[in-house]
This record gives structure tokens, C-alpha cells and sequence, in this order.
């Protein structure tokens, strides 16, 4: 347990941090499923539709700090590639 007030506010401001990172990358999450239903379904046009809402979404998790550019942009290409494939 903490023993001073700057360590005691940290804890709060962790815990506090912690929220706010659970749900922005259950949002990216939530896009990111949307355009694996898409390419699931079959439906190129819908997947495209969904990358292009669920790409800048992603972009914004690089830039708070959710996920490593490197990983973004590779599933970016890896999503793009497989709604290439559908045609």
C-alpha cells in the first residue's frame, strides 16, 4: 500500500488511465471487428466501407498511444490485402 500522498495520487491516476485505455481500444477493437464481419460475409463493398471508418479510429489509438504505429499500419495492409482478395 502506498505511503505517500504523491504515490497514493498516481494510484488514482493509473487507475483512472487504465479506463480511459480499456475503452478506446475496445473501440478500435469494435471497428476492427466490423471489417473482419465484411470480409467474413463476403461483401467487398461493405468492407471497404468499414476500413475506411475503422482506419482513421486506428490511426487515433497510434496517437494516444494504444498500439505501435508498426502494428496499425501492418493491419491496415493485412485488412486491405484480404478485401483486395475478395474480388
Amino acid at each position: 500500500m502506498a505511503h505517500h500522498n504523491s504515490a497514493k495520487k498516481r494510484i488514482r491516476r493509473n487507475g483512472a488511465k487504465a479506463q480511459v485505455n480499456t475503452a478506446r481500444r475496445s473501440r478500435v477493437r469494435g471497428f476492427l471487428k466490423k471489417v473482419e464481419l465484411a470480409i467474413a460475409a463476403g461483401d467487398r463493398e461493405a468492407a471497404r466501407d468499414a476500413l475506411k471508418t475503422a482506419q482513421p479510429e486506428i490511426m487515433r489509438g497510434v496517437n494516444k498511444g494504444i498500439l505501435h504505429r508498426n502494428t496499425a499500419s501492418r493491419r491496415i495492409g493485412r485488412l486491405n490485402a484480404r478485401i483486395k482478395a475478395l474480388a
